[in-house]
């Protein structure tokens, strides 16, 4: 990882980091090598992450997961106080299941926080690669997912919109969504009128 990929994944931890409560049990879908997990020192309670290229381990106060999420073994309902998918959401090419498996992870009251950034940037990191100014942290891996989406990906499946902001000039976008409090699935069903 060059000095530019540390920098950029730096300020997503920037923006991430407002959102996540001390203390917090965390899941970091595309934790890379923890270094978010890392970056909260002893804010974190405990934590788990998963990403296919990640080097399985496990410490005091979090395990990463070298595997693709959702996991073969599913995790616990409600295990965790918030979730992060840090310039994560475009390296998932099938994520129609995915909204309503975080939902069930995550605790009521619970935050998903998200980084998407511009398909744009493709290009850009492109170019900053051939300078060999960045690594690109897989960007051959992107799947066209818009930044646009994500709004009407997360609300089907129980989740709200908190905030909505866009960063690095412009070029990556910050999405926090909360569960409800009691937004359990019997009240999400209930909620869009199916049984």
């Amino acid at each position: 990882m060059r000095l530019l990929d540390k920098v950029l994944m730096r300020w997503r931890f920037r923006m991430a980091l407002r959102w996540v409560p001390p203390g917090v049990a965390l899941l970091d879908v595309g934790c890379h090598q923890g270094e978010f997990f890392r970056r909260l020192g002893t804010r974190l309670g405990s934590g788990v992450g998963f990403d296919p290229l990640a080097q399985p381990y496990t410490g005091e106060r979090f395990r990463l997961v070298a595997e693709a999420f959702p996991p073969a073994t599913p995790l616990p309902p409600a295990s965790f106080d918030a979730i992060v998918m840090l310039a994560a959401l475009e390296h998932i090419r099938d994520n129609a299941d995915l909204p309503g498996e975080l939902h069930r992870l995550l605790r009521p009251g619970g935050r998903l926080i998200l980084t998407v950034p511009s398909p744009s940037v493709d290009a850009l990191v492109d170019l900053l690669c051939r300078l060999r100014l960045a690594d690109g942290m897989s960007v051959e891996q992107h799947y066209g997912f818009s930044p646009g989406e994500v709004p009407t990906l997360f609300p089907p499946a129980g989740f709200t919109l908190e905030h909505r902001q866009r960063f690095q000039l412009g070029l990556n976008n910050l999405f926090v969504f909360r569960k409800p409090t009691g937004a359990g699935p019997e009240a999400c069903g209930a909620a869009e009128g199916t049984v």
